[in-house]
């Protein structure tokens, strides 16, 4: 089978997606420029015609992780009840790495150059959600307004970023199904009571 000779966006999006699947299996130092050529079905003169190389392929890899989970955090309906938003968003921070480990452990691992400005900008989107979530908590006497919102946000993230961490790195050691699910909702809702 000929390999296609067009290098176009289509091709560019097959073979993030098959860069995502390769660094989920041997991590961003494994991935192999002639194994994802292979399996993209195309030439690594391909790649380098679309990326420049393979720094350049994981900066774009990065950058999509990131833009997913901005989007699926910016997905998250501001509601009446700021816990329940908290709470909801904190969810959908664990439905998202979950369902991503491989662009999760890329955006939050060692192993690539992160800092641009793209990336920087695209970094701090990912945390508006829950900055003004905590806002509107605070607003509502639900978390006590002293409290710099910058300091309450960044503590629910680390209280979230740190069980996902935890889920995803035991497996099966960890809580499974339902009782993951409890233990992570018990665990943010104690975290945002420290914050009333």
């Amino acid at each position: 089978m000929a390999r296609p000779k067009i290098h176009d966006a289509e091709l560019a999006d097959r073979l993030l997606g098959e860069a995502a699947v390769l660094v989920a299996a041997d991590g961003p130092d494994g991935l192999s420029l002639r194994r994802l050529a292979d399996n993209a079905q195309t030439s690594t003169t391909a790649i380098y015609s679309l990326f420049g190389g393979k720094d350049q392929l994981l900066l774009a890899l990065f950058e999509r992780a990131f833009r997913s989970f901005g989007a699926s955090q910016h997905g998250v309906a501001a509601g009446d009840d700021p816990a329940a938003e908290l709470l909801a968003l904190g969810r959908g921070y664990r439905r998202w790495a979950l369902a991503n480990p491989h662009l999760f452990q890329l955006m939050f691992g060692p192993g690539v150059q992160r800092t641009t400005p793209e990336t920087e900008r695209l970094a701090e989107q990912t945390k508006e959600p829950l900055l003004a979530a905590v806002r509107r908590a605070q607003a509502a006497g639900r978390i006590a307004p002293a409290h710099d919102p910058e300091v309450v946000a960044l503590g629910l993230w680390g209280q979230v970023h740190g069980l996902v961490t935890l889920e995803l790195t035991l497996g099966d050691r960890a809580a499974a199904g339902q009782q993951a699910e409890q233990t992570f909702d018990a665990c943010l809702s104690a975290a945002q009571r420290g914050w009333a």
